[in-house]
C-alpha cells in the first residue's frame, strides 16, 4: 500500500511526458535549442576551440559542457569553467526554458548580464564568478528557483542589491569583489535562512553588520572582508554555531574580541586582520580546537599571546605581525600542530625564540622580523629544510647559526640581519640552491666568505655589509649569472678585486667600499652593462682609473679614500661629482673639468698646473697674442654683420620678436629651430597638463624626434622662468641611461618652450600598460611592472640625488604603474592630475587603498606590493619638498615591495611567494 502513491507519480509523469512529446516532438525542441546553442556559442571568443565539438550534424546532448533531461532531450545545462572564453553573454540563452544550471565561471567573458535570462525560471545555478562582466545586475527576483548565485569577481556596478532578500531558496550567495556604488548591507538577508556561503568582500560597503545576518543559523562561511563596515566586533556573531570560515579582514572594527568566540566551536579559519581592534586577545580562543588558520596582524592588540595556542593541532597559519603583543611568545606553538605559515613581525615580544615552529616540518613561511627575541637560534630549526622564505631579522639574537640553518635547499630568501650573530657562513651555504636573496648585514659574522657561495646560480642579491669578514672575495661569486646587487661594503677584506665579477652580466649595484681590497680596478667592469652604481671607496686600490669605465651608464659612483692615479675621466666626474674621486692625492683632474669652487678638492694635472704656475708670462709674447687676438676679433665681427646684413634681407618677413631664440643642446645633433616648432596636429602622439607632445620628422640630419610644446605667457617674469626651465633641462640632459628618454634640445622663445626628446617606436607608459596579449589579458602584470621599477626606474636616479632630481616625477611614473591612469584624465576633474586624484580618493577613504588600484593586474597575490609601491608614489609626490624622501630611500623601500618576497596573503591564508 505505501508504494502506491509512488506508482501513482510515476504513471502521471510518464502520461505527461508522452503528452508533451506529442506536442513538441524532440526533433524540433532539439532543433530550437541546437540554433539558440549556436547563438550562444556565436557570441563568444574560443581561442582553444573547446567548443569545437558543437557541431550542427550532431545532437546538443553530445556538446562539451551541455547537459540534457535523459527522458525529454532538453537542455538542462551549460557548464564550461576555465575555459579562456571572451565575448560576451547572448540573450538567445532565455530560449532554453528548462536550463537549470548556466556556470561559466573563471572566463574571460565581458559585457552585462542580458536581463533576458530572467525567462530562464527554472534556473537553480547561475554561476558567471571571475569574468569581466560589467553593468547593473539585473533583479533576479523571478528566479524564484535559484539555490546558487554566485556573480562575483567581475566589474558589476549599480547599487548594492537589497532583492537578493526574495530569493529564499539560496544556499549559495556570492556578490563580492565588483565596483557597486558605496551602500549598507541590506537587512533582507535576514531571510535567507538556507544561506550556507555568503561572500560579500569588496563590495564597497559602509555601516554596521545588521543583527538580522545572526539569524542566519546555517551559515557556515561568512566573508564581508575589504569594505568598510565599522562598530564592535559582533558579538551575536557567536549565536552562528556552525560558522567554519569568517573573514571580516580590512574593514573598520573595533573593540575587542568576546570570550564568547568560544561557542564556535566548529571554526576553523578566522581572519580579522587589518581593523582596529584592541585589547587582549581572550583566553578562550583555545576552545577553537578546529581552527587552522588565525589573522589578526595590523591590529592594536596589546599584551600576551595566549599560551593556548602551544595546545592547538590543526593550526597551519598563524599570522599576527603588525600589533603591540609583548611577552614571551608561547614556548609550545607549533608542538603538536602542522604550521606552515608563521609571521608574528613587528612586535615587541621578548625572551628566547620558540623552539617548535617547524616540529612538523611542513613550514615554509616563518617572519619574526623587528621584535626583540635574545638569545640563541634554537638548534632544531637545523633540519626545517621546508623554508622558502626566513626573516628574523632586527632582533637581538646572539651566538652562532645552526650549521644546517644555513643549508635551506628550497629557500627564496634568508633575512638574518641587523642582529648580533657571530661566527662564520657555513660552506653548507652552497646547498641552498634556490636562494635568490641572502641578507646578513649588520652582524658580527667573521671569516672568509666561502667559496660555496658560488654555487647560488639563482642568486639575486647578496648583502653582506658592516661584519667583520676577512680574506679575498671568492671568485666564484664571478659565476652567478643573476646576481643583481652585491653588498660587502664596511669588512676586513683584502686582495684585488676578482676579474670575474665582469661575467655577473645583471649587475647593477656593486658596493666594495670600506674593505682593504688592493690591486687595480678591472678594466672589465665595463663588460657589465647593467652596473648602475659603483662604490668601491676607501680602499688601498691603485693604477688609473679606466677609461673604458665612461661606457658605462652609471648614476653614481665613488672611488674616494684610495690610492688612484691618473687623470680623472669627465664623463665620470660629470656623474660623481669632486667628492666621489676625493682623497686620491695621485688623481687628478683638467683645469675646465671642474668648477672653481671645487678645485681645492683635487689636483690639476700637470698641463694645467703648468700654466696655473707660469702666468707671469713675458709681455712682449702676451702684447703679440692679443694683437693677433685683437685683429681676428675685428675680422670675425665685420664678417659676422655682412652675414648678418644677408639675413634680415632673406628673413624680412619674419619679426624681430619672432627671431629671438634660446637653444641649450645636450647631444651632437643638427637642429633647425623654425622645424622644430613647425608642428602640425595630425603628429599629436601625446598629451599631459602641461601640453601637447608631437612627432617630427627631420628634414635636416633625418631621423624622428618626439617635441613637448610647452606654452607660456609672456610678461615681466618669463625671463626668470626660461633661465629656471633651462637650468633644470640642463641636469635631465646630462642623464645618459638606457632606460631613460634622452632629451635632446630645449628650446625657449616666442612665449613657448619646446623639449626634443629621443622617439619611441613602442609608445609611452600608458600604451604599455594597456597593451594586452592573447586572451585579453595585460601584456604587463604587475610582476613585469614591478622589474620596471625595480631594475629600469631606480638605474635611473643617483642615490645621491641632489635637490634639483626629480623626486616627484618618479613618484608620477610610480603612481601610474599601480593605478593604471595616465598622468592626466577626464575623470579626474578641471586642472586636476593623477597626484590630485589619488590624494583624493584617500581623503575619501584612507584604509580601502585598494580602489584606486589597476584592476587589470590586482589580485590577492600582488596586493600588498602594488600598494607599497603606490604608498611610495604618494610619499615621492608630497607637496612639501622637504618631505619627500631621498632617492636612496625610495630604492630601499621598493626592495620591500617585491611582489615575489612580499607578505602577500591570499583569501586561504597562505604567505605568496
Amino acid at each position: 500500500m505505501t508504494r502506491t502513491p509512488d506508482i501513482r507519480r510515476g504513471i502521471l509523469a510518464t502520461v505527461t511526458a508522452t503528452i508533451l512529446l506529442s506536442l513538441f516532438p524532440p526533433n524540433v525542441v532539439a532543433t530550437v535549442e541546437k540554433q539558440t546553442l549556436f547563438r550562444f556559442k556565436n557570441r563568444l571568443n574560443d581561442p582553444h576551440d573547446v567548443l569545437r565539438s558543437w557541431k550542427p550534424s550532431d545532437s546538443p546532448c553530445n556538446f562539451h559542457g551541455v547537459t540534457c533531461n535523459p527522458l525529454s532531450g532538453e537542455v538542462t545545462g551549460i557548464s564550461l569553467e576555465n575555459a579562456n572564453l571572451s565575448g560576451s553573454i547572448s540573450p538567445a540563452i532565455s530560449s532554453l526554458s528548462k536550463l537549470s544550471t548556466l556556470s561559466l565561471p573563471f572566463n574571460l567573458i565581458s559585457g552585462g548580464i542580458p536581463p533576458e535570462i530572467l525567462n530562464c525560471t527554472n534556473l537553480r545555478v547561475l554561476n558567471l564568478t571571475t569574468n569581466r562582466l560589467s553593468g547593473a545586475i539585473p533583479d533576479f527576483s523571478p528566479l524564484k528557483n535559484l539555490e546558487v548565485l554566485d556573480v562575483s569577481v567581475n566589474f558589476l556596478t549599480g547599487e548594492f542589491q537589497s532583492w537578493v532578500g526574495n530569493l529564499t531558496r539560496l544556499v549559495s550567495l556570492g556578490l563580492g569583489n565588483n565596483n557597486y556604488e558605496q551602500g549598507e548591507i541590506p537587512k533582507s538577508l535576514g531571510t535567507l535562512k538556507k544561506l550556507t556561503w555568503l561572500y560579500l568582500a569588496r563590495s564597497n560597503l559602509t555601516g554596521t553588520i545588521p543583527d538580522s545576518i545572526f539569524d542566519l543559523t546555517s551559515l557556515d562561511t561568512f566573508d564581508i572582508a575589504r569594505n568598510s563596515i565599522s562598530g564592535e566586533f559582533p558579538v551575536s556573531i557567536t549565536r552562528l554555531a556552525n560558522l567554519t570560515k569568517i573573514e571580516l579582514y580590512e574593514n573598520r572594527l573595533t573593540g575587542e574580541i568576546p570570550p564568547q568566540i568560544k561557542n564556535l566551536t566548529r571554526l576553523r579559519e578566522l581572519d580579522v586582520s587589518m581593523n582596529q581592534l584592541s585589547g587582549a586577545l581572550p583566553r578562550e580562543l583555545r576552545a577553537l580546537e578546529e581552527l587552522r588558520v588565525f589573522h589578526c596582524h595590523q591590529n592594536n592588540f596589546t599584551g600576551d599571546f595566549p599560551s593556548g595556542f602551544g595546545e592547538m593541532r590543526f593550526l597551519s597559519s598563524l599570522s599576527i605581525y603588525r600589533n603591540n603583543f609583548s611577552g614571551n611568545f608561547p614556548a609550545n606553538t607549533g608542538r603538536f600542530s602542522p604550521l606552515d605559515t608563521v609571521d608574528i613581525s613587528e612586535n615587541m615580544f621578548t625572551g628566547p625564540f620558540p623552539r617548535f615552529l617547524c616540529q612538523n616540518n611542513k613550514l615554509l613561511f616563518l617572519l619574526a622580523l623587528e621584535n626583540d627575541f635574545s638569545g640563541e637560534i634554537p638548534g632544531t630549526y637545523a633540519g626545517c629544510k621546508s623554508l622558502l622564505r626566513l626573516r628574523i631579522n632586527q632582533n637581538r639574537f646572539t651566538g652562532h647559526v645552526p650549521e644546517g640553518f644555513w643549508s635551506l635547499p628550497l629557500a627564496k630568501m634568508i633575512d638574518l640581519s641587523d642582529n648580533r650573530l657571530t661566527g662564520e657562513i657555513s660552506p653548507q651555504i652552497g646547498l641552498s640552491t634556490e636562494l635568490s636573496q641572502l641578507i646578513l648585514q649588520n652582524n658580527r659574522f667573521s671569516g672568509k666568505i666561502p667559496a660555496e657561495i658560488g654555487k647560488l646560480t639563482n642568486i639575486e642579491r647578496i648583502y653582506l655589509s658592516n661584519n667583520s669578514f676577512s680574506g679575498e672575495i671568492p671568485t666564484e661569486i664571478g659565476g652567478l649569472k643573476q646576481l643583481s646587487s652585491l653588498h660587502l661594503e664596511n669588512n676586513s677584506l683584502t686582495g684585488s678585486i676578482p676579474v670575474g665579477l665582469t661575467n655577473c652580466v645583471r649587475l647593477v649595484d656593486l658596493n666594495l667600499a670600506e674593505n682593504s681590497l688592493t690591486g687595480e680596478i678591472p678594466n672589465g667592469l665595463s663588460q657589465i652593462g647593467s652596473l648602475n652604481s659603483l662604490d668601491l671607496s676607501g680602499n688601498d686600490l691603485t693604477g688609473e682609473i679606466p677609461a673604458s669605465l665612461v661606457k658605462l651608464k652609471l648614476s653614481f659612483i665613488d672611488l674616494s679614500e684610495n690610492q688612484l692615479s691618473g687623470r680623472i675621466p669627465p664623463d665620470l666626474l660629470a656623474v660623481g661629482g669632486t667628492m666621489a674621486f676625493s682623497r686620491n692625492e695621485k688623481l687628478c683632474v683638467d683645469d675646465h673639468d671642474v668648477k672653481e669652487s671645487e678645485k681645492h678638492v683635487l689636483s690639476l694635472c700637470n698641463d694645467d698646473q703648468r700654466v696655473h704656475k707660469n702666468r707671469s708670462i713675458d709681455g712682449t709674447l702676451l702684447f703679440l697674442s692679443l694683437a693677433i687676438a685683437l685683429v681676428v676679433l675685428v675680422t670675425g665681427l665685420f664678417s659676422l654683420r655682412y652675414r648678418l646684413v644677408k639675413i634680415r634681407e632673406e628673413n624680412k618677413d619674419i619679426s624681430k620678436a619672432d627671431a629671438k631664440w634660446k637653444i641649450a643642446s645636450f647631444h651632437q645633433m643638427e637642429l633647425d629651430a623654425e622645424e622644430i616648432c613647425r608642428l602640425e596636429e595630425d603628429h599629436v602622439i601625446g598629451a599631459g597638463s602641461a601640453g601637447k607632445v608631437y612627432r617630427v620628422d627631420l628634414k635636416k640630419g633625418g631621423g624622428t624626434v618626439a617635441v613637448k610644446w610647452l606654452r607660456r605667457g609672456g610678461g615681466e617674469e618669463e625671463s626668470n622662468e626660461t633661465e629656471v626651465s633651462v637650468s633644470e633641462m640642463e641636469i635631465l640632459g646630462k642623464i645618459r641611461h638606457r632606460n631613460v628618454l634622452k632629451l635632446y634640445a630645449c628650446l625657449v622663445g616666442r612665449g613657448s618652450s619646446y623639449l626634443v626628446f629621443e622617439f619611441m617606436e613602442n609608445g609611452n607608459l600608458y600604451q604599455a600598460l594597456r597593451r594586452s596579449i592573447k586572451g585579453g589579458l595585460p601584456e604587463l602584470d604587475w610582476h613585469k611592472r614591478y622589474c620596471l621599477v625595480s631594475n629600469g626606474l631606480k638605474l635611473a636616479y643617483s642615490f645621491k640625488a641632489t635637490e634639483k632630481s626629480d623626486v616627484y616625477s618618479f613618484g608620477v611614473v610610480l603612481l601610474e604603474l599601480a593605478t593604471g591612469f595616465r598622468p592626466v584624465e577626464d575623470e579626474f576633474g578641471e586642472g586636476k592630475d593623477i597626484v590630485d586624484y589619488v590624494f583624493f580618493k584617500i581623503q575619501q577613504d584612507g584604509r580601502n587603498l585598494r580602489n584606486v588600484l589597476d584592476k587589470q593586474v590586482l589580485s590577492t597575490y600582488v596586493e600588498e606590493s602594488m600598494i607599497k609601491v603606490l604608498k611610495m608614489g604618494l610619499l615621492c609626490t608630497t607637496k612639501l619638498p622637504s618631505l619627500r624622501p631621498s632617492m636612496r630611500d625610495v630604492v630601499r623601500k621598493l626592495e620591500d615591495a617585491d611582489p615575489c618576497v612580499s607578505n602577500s596573503l591570499d583569501r586561504t591564508g597562505k604567505i605568496t611567494v
